[in-house]
């Protein structure tokens, strides 16, 4: 069975414009990448976990804050490899230069047989929709569709 994962869009009005909070990936697999490299805050999950509570517990684990509120549904997409992601958009407002991620650890450099631990989130943002187009992973622009079209009919 492919991979599935959950996800929160958290969003805020600037402006009267909609901006989009987004995380980067931490790890040295992620250093020196920008565009096309940050993402909703989401992570895998199980066919006994609940999609929306999954997203909630790994919005929490990739920043430390715990959301509550009315969930908008966003329809899924597939991203690269066969991964499905479903997500959740919600109003809110939290200061990305605080956010507190827990860790992984791999073996760095390759073949080193030395451990290291690194952020599974290295930093947080906020975008607005058109630069968030850039940053996000190529398949998660359907997200920032998908919310626009929700922010419209509400």
């Amino acid at each position: 069975m492919a991979k599935q994962s959950a996800g929160i869009l958290l969003f805020r009005f600037k402006n009267k414009q909609p901006e989009v909070f987004l995380v980067h990936p931490g790890g040295p697999f992620f250093r020196n990448k920008d565009d096309g490299a940050w993402s909703i805050p989401k992570g895998e999950f199980t066919d006994g976990e609940e999609a929306l509570d999954a997203a909630v517990r790994e919005f929490e684990e990739e920043t430390g804050l715990v959301l509550t509120g009315e969930f908008i549904p966003l329809d899924p997409v597939t991203q690269k490899g066969g991964k499905k992601v479903y997500a959740w958009a919600i109003a809110g407002d939290i200061d990305h230069e605080t956010i507190v991620s827990n860790t992984f650890e791999i073996e760095w450099p390759p073949r080193s047989a030395k451990k290291q631990t690194f952020p599974e989130v290295d930093k947080a943002g906020w975008f607005d929709v058109e630069t968030a187009k850039v940053k996000i992973n190529a398949a998660q622009v359907e997200f920032l569709k998908n919310l626009l079209i929700k922010l419209k009919s509400s």
